[in-house]
């Protein structure tokens, strides 16, 4: 892996990852073919789209965005012993914690919020 060099700056980071989509092949592996570490490659990603200066996640042919499982787990409020219900939300690094008492204006902002 000593071999294998970092990304230098956003400027190359914004070359490469587009390269790395219209090229068919998984990130590790068009790095790997050019001597770039991977891992450099997916910090530089995340840190893109963390800004929101990157876009969202891959299509499928189809065109529609990937779907994955959200798990939303009840979880007691610490110290309290009934009382409304709390969630917790973890996504992409994210923890969002609700109860049933949010208002479900406020929820429907904050899930836009995170689809941006």
């Amino acid at each position: 892996m000593a071999d294998r060099r970092r990304v230098q700056d956003e400027r190359e980071a914004r070359r490469f990852l587009p390269a790395v989509e219209r090229s068919g092949v998984n990130r590790s592996e068009w790095a790997r073919a050019r001597g770039i570490d991977g891992r450099s490659l997916r910090a530089w990603e995340m840190n893109l789209a963390r800004r929101g200066t990157r876009p969202g996640p891959r299509r499928s042919r189809e065109g529609a965005a990937p779907r994955g499982l959200v798990e939303l787990v009840p979880v007691a409020p610490s110290g309290a012993v009934g009382g409304s219900a709390r969630y917790v939300l973890e996504l992409a690094g994210t923890r969002l914690e609700f109860g049933d008492d949010a208002a479900v204006t406020t929820l429907r902002r904050v899930i836009e919020a995170l689809r941006r």
